[in-house]
């Protein structure tokens, strides 16, 4: 055997000193730096709310369910597991959801997972459980917020990633937490950079450019509504001798009058004789449409990531009838976050969860696996259109499992045994009409078994009456043979 084939002898090219990465080419996109800036983007600009509401929403309806690696008995008690350690947290499912999703705007997110003995109802949180069978399940997976990174562990001369060292407040110490105590999510890597891309990074550049035009657009209304202020001094006094102390004086306080002007409540100037104010306003409209400017870099924004569904019937951005498409295909593109989801569970989380508990479960086909729901709700009407077709030309055949499907899809209640079927409940009136049913079966039965009997009767006396005439008719054949017998005994008497 080759020696070194299972050591690496290549290096990726990562663009990092020590844990800090520099992949990324715009120095305010980088580390903390990046960080505020996304943060301020998804929390101060319309349209990326709105997109990331969308993508939430949409991604938290969904249902996450946990299937068993084989079909034992203990392949399916540790998918039960793994599903009650989800719902037994501290913090409910949904929150903790919420909080991985962060991983979509900064890139990456990054949970230590804290362990609790499922001990029953305890005051103890590391013990408070709802479930008293002394295994080891998930307190908690509390997020190690993205702006307390100070740097990421390696391993020396290599390129495996061990953990994450965090600043956070209020002390701001560092913190070790390694990645066999945590879950990593990370959007898409290129090189293993563990800070991924953010889905609002090629959104940065029109935003960038769409928020100082609405800071021009406001500081520019703000001085056409107020107008521009000019402030004329008196005939005689030069402002502009910067040899003179007075004169240098006035003139600091005269641009700290102009420049401090605003249109509010508590508006007014008292200036000393000889002084005069006078507010300019322009008289025409603006070369260029602010508006325009700043609709263009939002279809911008919500075309990098799909969104752009959100700003249609708005204006002359298309009609609502596009939206079913284009939220179709917006959907399918998020979906590949929650599978980045389900698989960082089944590779990070699940794994150790069930190794902690590894007398418990042991002879286990596999480990069990997260899976979740689909977005976008199938449509009914094309679904029953399908179906009548198959069935219509023999392709498909109504069984109980293409029931229990159909029953799925459409969110009806699942399929009861016949043992399990419920007595139907019948008004008055059904009552009465049941009893009168059952009244008339009986009737019918009686009827029924009176027209037997007396069919059989005649039977029996038609049999009777046969086998008398028989009998009757075997007598007389003897008596005529003896007849004849004794005449032919004459006949050769007489002969003789």
């Amino acid at each position: 055997m080759p020696k070194g084939i299972f050591t690496p002898q290549g290096r990726v090219g990562q663009y990092r000193y020590g844990g800090v990465f520099y992949e990324e080419f715009l120095p305010e996109l980088r580390g903390p730096k990046g960080v505020e800036v996304y943060k301020e983007m998804s929390e101060n600009d319309d349209i990326v709310s709105a997109i990331l509401f969308a993508i939430e929403m949409l991604m938290r309806q969904t249902t996450f369910s946990v299937d068993p690696s084989g079909d034992t008995d203990i392949d399916k008690r540790a998918a039960e597991f793994v599903k009650e350690c989800m719902d037994d947290m501290q913090d409910s499912w949904t929150s903790t959801l919420s909080e991985i999703l962060s991983f979509i705007t900064f890139g990456w997110s990054y949970h230590e997972i804290v362990y609790k003995r499922r001990m029953g109802h305890t005051k103890n949180p590391k013990t408070n459980s709802k479930y008293d069978d002394g295994l080891i399940g998930w307190r908690k997976l509390p997020l190690r917020a993205q702006e307390t990174l100070y740097e990421w562990l390696y391993e020396d001369q290599s390129d495996e990633l061990i953990g994450m060292v965090q600043q956070p407040p209020p002390d701001f110490g560092t913190i070790e937490i390694p990645l066999d105590r945590a879950l990593h999510f990370v959007t898409k890597s290129r090189k293993n950079n563990p800070e991924g891309r953010s889905v609002l990074r090629g959104a940065y550049r029109a935003w960038y450019f769409k928020r100082r035009i609405q800071e021009i657009e406001g500081i520019g209304l703000e001085r056409d509504l107020a107008g521009f202020p000019v402030l004329t001094a008196p005939e005689r006094m030069d402002l502009w001798d910067t040899d003179d102390p007075e004169m240098v004086e006035a003139l600091n306080r005269a641009e700290s009058i102009v420049t401090g002007i605003r249109r509010d409540s508590r508006e007014g100037l008292v200036l000393p004789p000889g002084w005069e104010l006078s507010l300019l306003s322009a008289g025409n409209r603006r070369t260029f449409d602010t508006n325009e400017i700043i609709d263009r870099y939002d279809k911008r924004i919500a075309t990098t990531v799909m969104a752009d569904f959100i700003l249609l019937g708005q204006g002359d951005n298309g009609s609502w009838a596009l939206s079913s498409d284009k939220t179709r295909l917006f959907s399918l593109a998020i979906g590949t976050y929650l599978d980045v989801i389900c698989e960082t569970f089944n590779t990070q989380g699940i794994p150790r969860l069930i190794d902690l508990n590894d007398e418990h479960f042991r002879g286990i086909t596999d480990y069990p696996q997260m899976v979740h729901s689909d977005i976008e709700e199938r449509n009914l009407k094309e679904l029953s259109e399908f179906l009548e077709k198959m069935v219509g030309i023999g392709l498909l055949m109504p069984d109980d499992q293409l029931e229990d499907f159909v029953r799925t899809e459409a969110n009806l209640p699942e399929r009861l045994d016949a043992e399990d079927m419920p007595e139907p409940v019948l008004s008055a009136e059904e009552k009465k009409q049941f009893r009168l049913d059952q009244a008339q079966s009986s009737l019918g039965r009686k009827d029924t078994s009176q027209a037997e009997t007396a069919e059989e009767s005649n039977q029996k006396e038609n049999k009777k009456q046969s086998e008398k005439k028989q009998k009757y008719l075997d007598e007389e054949d003897v008596e005529k043979a003896a007849a004849a017998k004794q005449l032919l005994g004459r006949s050769q008497s007489m002969k003789g």
